[in-house]
């Protein structure tokens, strides 16, 4: 199973668009069960085969109580309760099919929590690399589903850096972030579920997280798809990446106008696992992106992040994960600045379970 190009770069699966919008049709996506799979069509696996699947399903949009015009999109709801589910599903579906042995994965948590369990649905076995300081319960999690979970002092990359030298040594799939095709095309059914959800139309902004950057490109390349068949027009959201002041590689290339993260960030200094990338490998994907969608990227602090998840619990009765409060901060910061206005459209993406961090001291 192929990894990355002759240059070391993510590739990206390309579809016969044109046969698929012979195929299919808005009225029959509709009639389908609300989950991932609903978008067949536009995914890797070939019809015949059977996903390795534990319930994809689609995700809810929460509107704010004081803030109508925002809805956060919650990816919590998925299988091992994060957004990892949408992309593992896929890539251990086709690693099946495709006769894989097994996996290795580098994670900051949520990505091994999803891998091990797709890989035990598949009867697989997956070995997962992780930080010492990742978040207790999905370390647990990960051994849980049967995983070998491997504790790593540093942080992703030189997790990928141990990943891959297992994967060559053992014969292994490598799953990490855009090193193969088919995570990506399973995390960007949340740009079709958001076209279907605001009928066949897109939101104003949209608030993600930013560590990898795999669900970014992924509802980038979805919204290309769209188009291509005649679903939706070219009116597309401004991209807004979202990371932290103690990480925040794609901020800094971004506003220096680089066309790629020209070097790693260190040192890393923030509490929030899923941003902690010194260098992401689609940086380029990522800053393309941003440019396309005169969208922006933006960094915020741990402490606002931690008060605005105390807050929101409090005030509207979520429990965002820290990602998804990264996201708030930005979006509250964008409104005071007015880069975003009021009555703008705006999705802010909760990308996991609050339940998955560990609760304030109270």
């Amino acid at each position: 199973m192929r990894g990355l190009s002759d240059d070391n770069a993510p590739l990206l699966v390309r579809y016969f668009l044109d046969k698929i919008s012979g195929a299919i049709s808005k009225d029959i996506i509709i009639q389908r069960n609300p989950d991932m799979w609903r978008w067949r069509e536009f995914l890797p696996l070939p019809l015949e085969m059977e996903p390795i699947s534990l319930g994809e399903t689609e995700t809810p949009l929460i509107a704010f109580s004081k803030l109508p015009n925002v809805f956060i999109k919650d990816e919590g709801r998925l299988p091992t309760g994060s957004f990892k589910a949408r992309g593992m599903a896929v890539a251990v579906s086709m690693a099946k099919h495709l006769n894989e042995n097994g996996f290795v994965v580098p994670t900051a948590g949520n990505a091994g929590s999803a891998a091990a369990a797709y890989a035990a649905a598949a009867g697989m076995q997956t070995h997962v690399y992780a930080p010492i300081d990742t978040p207790d319960v999905m370390l647990q999690e990960i051994k849980f589903h049967g995983a070998q979970c491997h504790h790593v002092d540093g942080l992703i990359d030189r997790c990928g850096q141990l990943a891959k030298k297992a994967a060559n040594e053992y014969r292994l799939h490598n799953l990490s972030t855009l090193a193969e095709p088919y995570r990506l095309e399973g995390k960007k059914t949340i740009g079709f579920e958001l076209a279907l959800q605001f009928n066949w139309s897109l939101p104003n902004v949209i608030y993600y997280p930013t560590g990898g950057g795999t669900g970014f490109i992924g509802m980038w390349k979805a919204f290309d798809e769209l188009e291509a068949i005649g679903w939706i027009d070219s009116s597309r959201p401004r991209m807004v990446s979202v990371q932290t002041l103690g990480c925040n590689p794609i901020q800094q290339a971004f506003e220096a106008g680089h066309k790629d993260i020209m070097k790693k960030y260190t040192p890393v200094d923030t509490i929030v696992p899923g941003v902690r990338v010194p260098k992401p490998l689609g940086g380029r994907l990522i800053l393309s992106v941003l440019q396309a969608s005169r969208g922006h990227a933006r960094a915020v602090s741990d402490d606002a992040i931690i008060e605005c998840r105390d807050q929101i619990a409090k005030s509207e009765g979520i429990n965002l994960c820290l990602e998804g409060a990264a996201c708030h901060v930005a979006y509250l910061s964008d409104l005071e600045s007015g880069a975003v206005d009021r009555d703008e459209t705006v999705i802010i993406f909760n990308t996991a379970n609050g339940l998955k961090w560990k609760m304030p001291e109270l």
